[in-house]
């Protein structure tokens, strides 16, 4: 045999294993990939596969699996179990209280799925100015006398957060043992990432990194499995939770400054026996991150609060160490319960099926619906993936509200009727419904609707309203983009 045959010959074998392996890799993504997952997402998966086959696959074995790692999941486990036994003396809600037979079936749904119980007699504040929020929570800090716990997806020492870190600074030296907990990944990607570090451990703040994404330290989950819950917690008398990050309000990015952008929350400040149950979340994620369990004896059963609201509570945690996707099945039930008006303010609406049926069917039995995003994105397929739905709304007769360049409408809030809201850290998107560690608080009570029904028309003052005459203006090439982002929307 000649050279050129011998050469021909290796061509042709390699050119025959590169279609069997081809071949080998498409039938076995169809019998792998569609399992125990929802079809849209299957069918995402596939396309990569069978399109970019080596790609497709290598990116499913790092990021395919929704689900936290086996000893985490073995943790979430204990930690359930440590909810149910951590919250018997929470002060439950009384069993004469009047409420629509919906609203006990919902908080019975969420006790079930893994949640706290509900509990009445708590005051709740709700708070959109960004720069005052911290200032409020550095007050807060400095009246501690025995613990702060902190935990945020992204932390960063900056001149808006200066005042929390100088009232930590201040609550040490009295004595007052400060645990913080931010994400590593999120925090990575932060300017200040290294002087927060550096910034912590002198001041002597017991913290840690939450998720490490630290293969060579043998500590790996899928790194798109983020921890994204914000939350403090005072002395097991005052909580905060919501959807800030704690860094200034343009995140410091260069993108940022130069186009402008800078973010708007909503945080709200609780009181009362749903603190003890706020503090449950940062306790059971310390526990993940350094199988150590605080003790009880630091967060003492609530003494009986004198609330002048009375709102009922439950805190909602969900994420991929539940089996269920705790905060999307919350939405839907509430979404279908329904009977006059939903207000939904989201600052990533990239919904599912389930969601979209939901919306779309409680405007056709005449519910009122509107929904605040923002005018302009600042993640380009997210962006684009939720402006690909827009149009389904309009028709459906979703009223939807732009809120306007170059503010980011961060909040995370949805009120339903004038009874219920929930607020929290979670999007209405697949990200936050199966990736992200979450915490939601559903609230029942007419008083903190009414603080909600004044933040959602701030909102409609600085907003303008998207007509289905408006969006079929919209140039061809951007909903070509819409589409395509749209078919990526089950992997984000």
């Amino acid at each position: 045999m000649t050279g050129s045959e011998t050469v021909y010959s290796w061509s042709f074998w390699l050119t025959i294993s590169a279609i069997v392996v081809d071949l080998v890799i498409r039938v076995v993504a169809v019998i792998i990939v569609p399992r125990n997952r929802r079809p849209g997402s299957a069918m995402a998966w596939l396309l990569a596969i069978f399109f970019i086959p080596y790609v497709g696959v290598l990116l499913f074995l790092l990021i395919g699996s929704p689900r936290l790692g086996r000893r985490r999941r073995r943790k979430q486990q204990e930690i359930n179990k440590f909810i149910v036994e951590a919250t018997r003396d929470v002060e439950l809600v009384p069993k004469d209280q009047k409420w629509p037979l919906w609203l006990k079936q919902i908080v019975r749904l969420n006790r079930e799925l893994g949640a706290l119980p509900i509990s009445s007699g708590n005051d709740a504040e709700l708070m959109i100015d960004y720069d005052n929020t911290i200032a409020r929570i550095a007050a807060d800090i400095d009246s501690a006398k025995k613990f702060v716990h902190i935990e945020f997806y992204i932390f960063s020492t900056d001149t808006v957060t200066e005042p929390l870190f100088v009232a930590m600074e201040k609550a040490i030296a009295r004595g007052v043992k400060i645990r913080v907990l931010f994400d590593h990944v999120a925090g990575l990607r932060t300017v200040s990432y290294r002087a927060t570090r550096r910034r912590l451990t002198a001041m002597g703040v017991d913290w840690d990194l939450m998720l490490p994404f630290a293969p060579l330290q043998r500590k790996y989950e899928r790194p798109d499995l983020r921890n994204h819950r914000k939350l403090i917690v005072i002395d097991g008398v005052i909580g905060w939770m919501g959807s800030q990050n704690m860094i200034d309000s343009s995140y410091l990015k260069k993108s940022n400054l130069r186009r402008g952008l800078h973010w708007k929350d909503a945080m709200v400040r609780l009181q009362g026996p749903i603190v003890r149950g706020l503090d449950v979340i940062f306790v059971t994620d310390w526990y993940s991150e350094r199988d150590e369990l605080l003790p009880a004896a630091e967060s003492p059963p609530q003494r009986r609060y004198a609330s002048e609201a009375n709102l009922d509570c439950q805190i909602v945690p969900s994420g991929p160490g539940f089996p269920t996707e705790n905060n999307l099945r919350l939405f839907l039930a509430l979404l279908y319960a329904a009977t006059s008006k939903i207000i939904i303010t989201s600052p990533y609406f990239v919904p599912d099926e389930s969601l979209m049926y939901a919306i779309t069917t409680a405007t056709r039995r005449g519910v009122h619906v509107e929904l605040f995003v923002s005018e302009e994105g600042d993640q380009a397929l997210v962006y684009h993936a939720q402006r690909s739905y827009y149009e389904a709304l309009l028709k459906a007769g979703v009223v939807i509200w732009l809120y306007k360049a170059p503010t980011i409408l961060h909040s995370k809030h949805i009120s339903i009727d004038n009874d219920v809201a929930v607020i929290g850290s979670s999007n209405m998107d697949m990200r936050s419904f199966s990736l992200n560690l979450e915490v939601s608080l559903l609230v029942r009570g007419k008083e903190f609707v009414h603080q909600m029904r004044d933040v959602e028309q701030s909102y409609r003052d600085m907003s303008r309203q998207l007509t289905l005459e408006d969006w079929k203006r919209q140039p061809f090439f951007s909903t070509v983009l819409d589409g395509l982002a749209r078919l990526t929307s089950a992997l984000q």
